[in-house]
């Protein structure tokens, strides 16, 4: 293999600099329009009659689409090439937007819940994979991982502006949208729509792939194939105790921390003056997105402390979410309730590392694949479990009781953590 040359922006080619500029541009723009309603989404369903048990049931279609999903489109992009599929994708989202605006009906909700879920499965690793490709065609064997992060850099900084855009747009523009017989969630929702069509102009002006031939037999090979995917990623975690353990402690883990993502906004709302609480919900948001970011870019000072044991970091991460999600529930004032959430999204953000590290140290790279697919499965169904647990104690009695109630699934996970520290010693030693 060849030695990679070192990242220099300056010293590459014009059409390679340009290559990185188109994908930053995409990547803000595509999330910039999904930041517009993630920080209104469970305000807009609120407001549209749903109760917090059915707005945690729609959510749990959409975690369910992506997971039903992801596996058999997984290859779909390889076979007819990455630019056709994100088209798609990008059409589902158009579609799950027009079908939200257009109804009150849960069931029509839940159907663009489920369009949402079907573009996010087509749109995992597309154009990630052909900016890689291309970027190595262009520039072979420089390092191209700074060139990732400068995409990254544009996807979180269109995510956080689209949140704060999405918060600002129902508090200035609500009243007059009323006027034209529209509910003021309807405005980011509209924002979306606009923005999600300049990324399909901008997709089909400003990506370039060369056209591939179109194996029809591909998609249905990869619905063929799910049961054997799943058959043999659970097999291979049966025959490795510390993966089965690893898993199972990211179901808990999600199944306590997802509802928290998704209903904290309507627990905030109150703590609001009306005039501007969208609008703080929306920086929030943004804050919340960065604080996971940071957390992340602490993780390996982090590991050093725990001496690299990644399931005592893990552990220790899940014992602290635990108590920032109790401390949590128990806040009455937004400013106790942000710097708790603050804290907890930054811990968020410091156990994805240790448990992708435990992961990929288990498995040989012919698994790699296999064991991801699992991994990503398992999670979005422990999601979808949470937040039908969570939204039926929530509708009972209240948001807050429903957070401290999933703090015991998180010490559960913390238990399983341990669990694995002796796991992993053990396959060490043997």
């Amino acid at each position: 293999m060849a030695t990679e040359k070192e990242f220099s922006y300056a010293a590459l080619a014009g059409s390679t600099r340009r290559h990185i500029r188109v994908f930053q541009i995409h990547q803000f723009l595509d999330r910039f329009a999904m930041g517009l309603t993630v920080s209104v989404v469970a305000l807009a369903l609120t407001d549209r009659g749903m109760d917090l048990f059915q707005i945690s049931l729609l959510f749990g279609v959409y975690s369910l689409t992506t997971m039903t999903m992801e596996l058999p489109f997984g290859g779909l992009a390889d076979s007819i090439g990455r630019k056709p599929v994100f088209l798609v994708a990008v059409i589902a989202s158009l579609i799950s937007l027009v079908l939200f605006l257009s109804t009150s009906d849960f069931y029509v909700l839940a159907l663009s819940f489920a369009f949402i879920g079907f573009g996010r499965a087509l749109r995992s690793g597309t154009l990630d994979a052909w900016f890689v490709e291309t970027f190595r065609a262009a520039a072979p064997n420089v390092d191209v991982q700074p060139a990732l992060a400068k995409a990254q850099w544009a996807n979180a900084v269109g995510l956080a502006s689209g949140a704060v855009f999405g918060g600002l747009l129902p508090d200035v523009l609500g009243e007059f949208a009323k006027g034209l017989g529209l509910r003021i969630y309807d405005v980011p929702y509209l924002a979306s729509f606009g923005v999600m069509l300049g990324v399909l102009v901008f997709t089909m002006l400003a990506i370039v792939e060369e056209p591939r031939p179109k194996n029809v037999t591909a998609l249905m090979q990869g619905f063929f194939n799910i049961p054997a995917v799943i058959r043999d990623a659970s097999l291979l975690a049966l025959k490795h105790p510390a993966l089965s353990t690893l898993l199972l402690a990211l179901a808990f883990f999600l199944m306590a921390t997802n509802p928290v993502e998704v209903l904290w906004p309507t627990h905030v709302r109150p703590m609001l003056d009306a005039g501007y609480a969208n609008t703080v919900i929306g920086v929030v948001t943004a804050t919340y997105f960065f604080s996971i970011a940071f957390g992340a870019s602490l993780s390996s000072y982090i590991s050093r402390v725990f001496k690299r044991q990644h399931a005592m970091t893990l552990a220790a991460a899940f014992a602290c979410l635990a108590g920032l999600q109790v401390a949590l529930a128990l806040q009455g004032a937004i400013v106790g309730f942000v710097t708790v959430f603050v804290l907890y999204s930054v811990v968020l953000g410091i156990s994805e590392t240790p448990a992708s590290s435990i992961l990929h140290r288990c498995v040989e790279d012919r698994q790699r694949s296999t064991m991801l697919s699992l991994r990503s499965l398992i999670q979005q169904l422990g999601a979808a479990l949470g937040l039908v647990l969570t939204g039926a104690v929530a509708e009972i009695h209240s948001t807050p009781v429903a957070w401290i109630v999933g703090t015991g699934l998180l010490c559960i996970a913390v238990i399983l953590a341990l669990m694995l520290i002796k796991k992993l010693t053990t396959e060490g030693e043997s």
